[in-house]
């Protein structure tokens, strides 16, 4: 079955209303009909198996049929700061990202950040993508839909690690702490930021700065990786590290 994402206040145990591009999806795309069964999130972590009741141009209703105990979530949430890359990379790390259980992403600009976004443009870009968020999230059935929070400045980045349990910037040195050790230290329901850097990677006094704010330098890895390749490297350790070593208590 497909599923779709509802506001939190369409939300109830009885029943669901969808607004927005997704009813163009069930109406015209899918050609549902009344009767059958969809997959509903409301992007907060509450899902349920609903049945169309109403279906017009401008809304569908649902009754809910099941609620849902499902575990799709990392146990840890993970916040990827990414520094803006160049091309539509941004595209395929927020797609790959949100399947492999990212809570959420923020853009931000650093020393050798290349991409630069104006007012006009940052409103579309941030328009297409949540929508490429989204659409991953009801491919991957994710029952939290990540945040994208704006881009922020390099030090407005620094300033945000204030809010997690643990905070930790990439940057390959030698003998450099490894991203175990950060995840090691974590337990279920901790927040994690890990801040990734464009193309050129940080500059010296960038991780000095991070440091300072109480941010763990950490390698990924003995290779060199892309800037597109390293939120996946640390999600899929997280993954590893939390669902595969040790597995979270099953939901009932």
């Amino acid at each position: 079955m497909q599923r779709y994402f509802a506001l939190p206040d369409h939300f109830t145990e009885q029943e669901v209303t969808i607004v927005g591009d997704d009813v163009h999806h069930i109406v015209n795309v899918m050609r549902a009909r009344e009767g059958e069964e969809i997959f509903v999130s409301d992007g907060a972590g509450r899902s349920a198996v609903a049945r169309l009741v109403y279906l017009s141009a401008k809304e569908v209703r649902a009754t809910v049929v099941e609620m849902l105990a499902e575990q799709r979530e990392l146990p840890i949430r993970v916040t990827i700061g990414q520094g803006l890359p160049k091309g539509d990379k941004m595209e395929w790390i927020l797609q790959k990202g949100t399947e492999l259980g990212a809570y959420s992403f923020f853009p931000f600009s650093s020393e050798r950040t290349i991409v630069k976004l104006d007012a006009k443009k940052e409103a579309k870009k941030l328009e297409r993508w949540r929508k490429i968020v989204k659409e991953a999230a009801e491919q991957s059935h994710r029952s939290v839909l990540p945040q994208l929070l704006p881009p922020v400045s390099f030090r407005e980045a620094l300033e945000a690690g204030e809010q997690y349990t643990r905070r930790a910037i990439a940057y390959e040195k030698e003998g450099g702490a490894s991203l175990h050790h950060v995840l090691s230290d974590m337990q279920a329901d901790d927040s994690l930021l890990v801040l990734i850097g464009p193309e050129g990677g940080f500059s010296p006094e960038e991780v000095a700065q991070a440091e300072a704010k109480g941010f763990l330098s950490v390698s990924l890895g003995p290779r060199i990786l892309r800037t597109e390749t390293a939120s996946q490297y640390v999600l899929s350790c997280a993954s590893y590290q939390f669902e595969r070593i040790t597995p979270a208590p099953r939901q009932v």
